[in-house]
């Protein structure tokens, strides 16, 4: 199980090393023009072109490996708990995000059921309450 996750974690750095981050065309003149990518349409675009010099476009190259994606840093497929009773129904070999609108008490109660099962709390630091 270990030898497979090790391998899993490879591919996971190895996807983020590549990844690029597509912008749109002309973000950096405009205001009005977004961040978010949206695919160049004009005749005389360079991004369309592919010129050197000029940002990317999305291709399908880009993707990463099957066997890696949606899956966490760590190599553990994650999953999002409301409450106790979804904590016992997540498998074992699984990380777990504890939703944002738990409350202290709720939350306190899920991690140590969650330490119990022995599953991988992704967001079970301390927070300053106030």
């Amino acid at each position: 199980m270990t030898e497979q996750r090790e391998k899993v974690k490879k591919l996971i750095v190895r996807k983020r090393s590549r990844s690029l981050r597509f912008l749109r065309t002309n973000w950096f003149k405009f205001k009005r023009v977004g961040l978010f990518w949206r695919k160049p349409r004009g005749i005389d675009s360079k991004i369309k072109k592919h010129l050197s010099g000029h940002p990317p476009m999305p291709a399908p190259g880009y993707r990463s490996p099957k066997s890696v994606r949606g899956l966490h840093p760590s190599g553990l497929p994650s999953v999002v708990v409301h409450n106790v009773k979804e904590l016992s129904l997540v498998g074992q070999g699984s990380a777990i995000y504890i939703a944002s609108g738990v409350g202290r008490r709720t939350r306190e109660i899920m991690l140590e059921r969650a330490k119990e099962l022995k599953l991988k709390v992704l967001n079970g630091g301390e927070k300053r309450w106030i």
